[in-house]
């Protein structure tokens, strides 16, 4: 059958807004049309049927932070291979970063993503713009003014590098962000990291070849004072503030008093903030016996910051799951500690990870389903995203609880072929990806661990639509 984005699943355990329960559920034109107990809605002559016996349906995951490397790094990743990688882990949006080459910074730049997601992508997208020290007027082209806010298809807001990460974004004088603040709309999202403590604190480390140095000299001090200084601005301005992979237990706790859910409360500014699947599973540990593979910014730090990040996961403090996915290919990682690059694959493995520690009974189906979709949508106010309810988008994932497989870099589809968690046993898979009603991704005995694209580039997703902020 063609596929034309008419689709009924039936007998699966739907992860509803208020209730999980056994049901079918059926979508017409690429839009959720009926939710039904189950057995109830009959199979129509024009849209296909999957039997969803045993398996879950949760509403398809949005990753909030990937560099998918377009343009410029195709031997890395591009949107095409990164969109695709995506789909295999159950992720049906994402919103992906400016630091490209050359850097997106402004609007021709933003069209030209859109323009290439388009003819590429399977899933849908949205993309940052990236601050400079001196582009605010382009930055009021693509989200407006406080006075005139706008919000375009496809464009979810500014990314601010506090410190230097990869690429040449950088914005760390105070004069200039609160330019930025003050003077335009949209959402701000912040790598955090201040600059001057990285610049005197990797005096410390000259000649040190242990990757245990990364996280030494950009420790935790150095993302708290970052972080502070973002939500005083956000304060000073009420502009709306979006905290990127958090990564200590100190900026966690610090935050406590000031995130909430922009569907949660009408006083401005409104800041949130994410954590990454990595920073809740790998720590010191890990870093000594994996070396640079673990190696990203901001660093994976230790223990107790994971268990901090976890409770503050749990109590509400961080409202959602990102992957910061940033490949690099294992001949770079290979030059080892201080020359490999930071970043890694995270799209494939990201969903599959939280199920496992739904799994282990360190959180609920419902848990993950609001970290890794609706919270999303709620932070960034998309429209028609991150639920199972009539009227919202057809962009589903099937999930099978007792699927277990060990991660293995060959079955990866993201182009530098490797995976951080491999190795390691994951138990709840992603089995089917739907983007608009249309499935995109499958996985089942036929196709092996890997599973199976079924769409051409650029046949399914659109530009992600958002509400426009203050």
């Amino acid at each position: 059958m063609e596929n034309n984005g008419n689709l009924l699943i039936s007998g699966a355990t739907m992860v509803l807004p208020e209730i999980t329960k056994l049901g079918d559920l059926r979508i017409t034109d690429g839009i959720i049309s009926e939710i039904g107990e189950s057995g109830t809605l009959e199979n129509l002559d024009d849209e296909m049927f999957v039997d969803g016996t045993g398996l879950h349906l949760l509403p398809g995951c949005i990753d909030p932070q990937v560099h998918f490397r377009d343009p410029g790094q195709p031997e890395r990743e591009d949107l095409g291979s990164g969109s695709v990688a995506a789909a295999s882990g159950g992720i049906t949006s994402f919103l992906d970063m400016p630091n490209n080459v050359p850097s997106i910074t402004n609007l021709e730049g933003m069209q030209g993503k859109l323009d290439t997601a388009a003819n590429k992508c399977i899933t849908n997208y949205g993309f940052f713009i990236g601050a400079t020290e001196n582009n605010v007027e382009d930055l009021q082209e693509a989200v407006g003014t406080r006075d005139n806010p706008i919000a375009i298809p496809g464009i979810c807001g500014i990314k601010i590098f506090m410190g230097v990460s990869t690429g040449t974004l950088l914005v760390s004088d105070k004069v200039a962000l609160e330019r930025i603040f003050s003077e335009t709309s949209g959402l701000i999202a912040v790598h955090a990291e201040d600059e001057d403590r990285m610049n005197e604190r990797r005096k410390l480390i000259k000649g040190r070849t242990d990757v245990a140095a990364h996280a030494y000299y950009r420790d935790d001090i150095t993302a708290l004072l970052a972080t502070k200084l973002s939500v005083e601005l956000a304060v000073k301005t009420g502009h709306r503030l979006h905290i990127l992979h958090l990564t200590s237990g100190i900026e966690a706790d610090y935050l406590a008093d000031y995130c909430k859910l922009p569907s949660k409360t009408e006083q401005y500014p409104i800041i949130t903030t994410e954590v990454l699947p990595q920073h809740l599973t790998f720590d010191e540990t890990d870093v000594d016996e994996q070396g640079v593979r673990l190696q990203m910014n901001p660093p994976i730090r230790y223990s107790a910051d994971r268990d901090r990040l976890w409770n503050r996961l749990v109590d509400g403090t961080i409202q959602c799951i990102a992957t910061d996915h940033a490949p690099h290919t294992l001949d770079a990682k290979s030059k080892g500690f201080p020359d490999a690059p930071s970043g890694m694959p995270g799209v494939e493995t990201s969903l599959a990870v939280m199920l496992t520690n739904v799994n282990k009974g360190k959180c609920t189906l419902e848990d993950v389903v609001r970290w890794m979709s609706t919270n999303v949508a709620d932070c960034y106010q998309m429209i028609g995203k991150g639920k199972l309810e009539v009227g919202y988008d057809g962009d589903i994932v099937l999930v099978d609880m007792k699927h277990s497989a060990v991660v293995k870099d060959e079955d990866a589809w993201t182009r530098v072929g490797w995976n951080p968690f491999a190795g390691r046993e994951l138990v709840g898979w992603p089995v089917m990806t739907v983007v608009e009603g249309i499935p995109v991704f499958e996985r089942n005995q036929i196709t092996g661990q890997k599973g199976k694209i079924l769409v051409e580039p650029g046949t399914t997703g659109k530009p992600i639509l958002m509400n426009p902020w203050k």
